[in-house]
């Protein structure tokens, strides 16, 4: 059967017909686009001839319309030009321009990722503002292989991907190079949120009810595994992937340069290993945890399941529950916190406390860079007194007057150490 029936040429480029495929008499138009090899075909939806002559024309001033002023012409869902990417760069490998283990990790990105974020969407409806949210989507939509919050590196990867996609689509004239995506995507807002004194001291408190409100012995088991680890990943900075990996072995006791004893654990993770130091009570933590654990062998995993085994989830169900219970499980960014909020919490703690970065970076394996980055909010409450001096009437209290903060023993400012505490200051090295 012929596919073309009853065809009238209107003026060069631009012809009316009708389908031999079809049941229905309505004409349709085919336009050929200028500069380009290219057709468009629309239907004109009518059985009239005067009538589709006339929408025939319509439709060539509206095409014409769309080129002059870079309106996209074809309607297509992003998954259509992502696949297309995909075979341009299968193109490119086969070239030998890049590797074939690149295609398929485009290919493992777009399936995983972006399609489930915006496969449907037409690509000419695609604009920054979808860019801008993919980082936020993907954090609460996934997790990374290694840890349950999305590395910076993951998302930006992915997001590059994106935008490939989406220069792709200018060049094939899907949409106006005004739709090229701009800027690169800000992580400091979408990060987990670190917990207060005030809420950590809550979480704390609801802990030990959690725990009490175990009626069966499994769970009771459970809720103190879990309720331990929370106070160790506040006390260490530890990352998940390196408690996941702390053995029995890996932890020792010792003693700072002025005979203050404290704890060392020996971590690896990220194909990295180092030592960090805790306060006693670290120890303290430790020691419950050994009298709980059927693995207590120095190769054994510290953190178990009630068999024994290594515990892979690190309690997340557990721990999802107890933030829940303790409406602590959104912070104030509105994103739900996961263990990276321990290690955000302890981070905060410390530089609240004036530990300096430098030691800080080293203690939680990572640069001076990160710290100041991603944690330099904290400065501007640590020095408020020189940020704030001379303005009105404000004068920063001073440790010895009726008011202000408490005394320790040594003599030097310091918060009061009433239970439940917070993270404690590492003694210095």
């Amino acid at each position: 059967m012929t596919f073309i029936i009853d065809k009238e040429e209107l003026k060069p480029g631009l012809i009316i017909f009708r389908r031999g495929d079809v049941g229905h008499k309505n004409w349709y138009c085919r336009i050929k686009l200028p500069k380009a090899d290219r057709y468009k075909t629309v239907s004109l939806k009518t059985s009239d001839l005067h009538e589709a002559r006339s929408r025939a024309f319509d439709v060539d001033a509206d095409i014409r319309f769309r080129i002059k002023h870079e309106v996209p012409i074809f309607n297509r869902p992003f998954s259509e030009v992502a696949r297309e990417y995909t075979e341009a760069q299968r193109s490119r490998a086969k070239m030998g321009e890049i590797t074939h283990a690149r295609v398929k990790k485009i290919e493992s990105v777009i399936k995983a990722q972006l399609n489930p974020y915006v496969g449907t969407t037409q690509v000419s409806l695609i604009g920054q503002d979808r860019w801008a949210n993919y980082p936020t989507w993907r954090r609460e939509h996934g997790k990374g292989r290694l840890r349950e919050q999305v590395s910076d590196a993951t998302v930006e990867y992915e997001m590059a991907i994106f935008g490939a996609i989406m220069s792709f689509a200018v060049r094939k004239r899907y949409i106006p190079a005004s739709q090229k995506f701009e800027g690169k995507p800000n992580f400091k807002t979408m990060r987990r949120d670190a917990f207060s004194i005030e809420e950590y001291r809550a979480l704390h408190t609801r802990g030990r009810v959690w725990i009490k409100a175990a009626t069966l012995p499994w769970s009771i088991w459970y809720r103190n595994m879990a309720y331990n680890f929370v106070l160790i990943m506040c006390n260490t900075g530890m990352r998940p992937p390196e408690a996941r990996n702390l053995r029995w072995r890996d932890i020792s006791k010792g003693k700072d340069k002025d005979g203050r004893e404290l704890v060392i654990l020996s971590v690896s993770g990220k194909d990295k290993a180092r030592q960090l130091v805790a306060p006693p009570s670290v120890g303290d933590y430790l020691e419950r945890i050994l009298a709980l654990s059927k693995a207590t062998g120095p190769d054994d995993p510290v953190f178990t399941t009630i068999e024994g085994k290594s515990a892979n989830s690190l309690y997340k169900a557990l721990i999802r529950d107890l933030l829940t219970e303790s409406k602590l499980r959104d912070g104030p960014s509105g994103i739900p916190r996961s263990t990276y909020s321990f290690r955000h919490t302890y981070a905060t703690f410390r530089l609240s406390e004036g530990v300096d970065v430098y030691f800080l970076a080293q203690q939680m394996g990572t640069s001076v860079k990160m710290i100041e980055d991603h944690y330099g909010h904290v400065n501007a409450v640590k020095h408020a007194d020189r940020v704030l001096h001379g303005m009105g009437s404000w004068e920063p209290i001073q440790p010895d007057e009726p008011g202000g903060p408490e005394t320790s023993q040594s003599g030097k400012a310091g918060t009061a150490r009433s239970e439940p505490p917070r993270p404690r200051r590492n003694p210095k090295k």
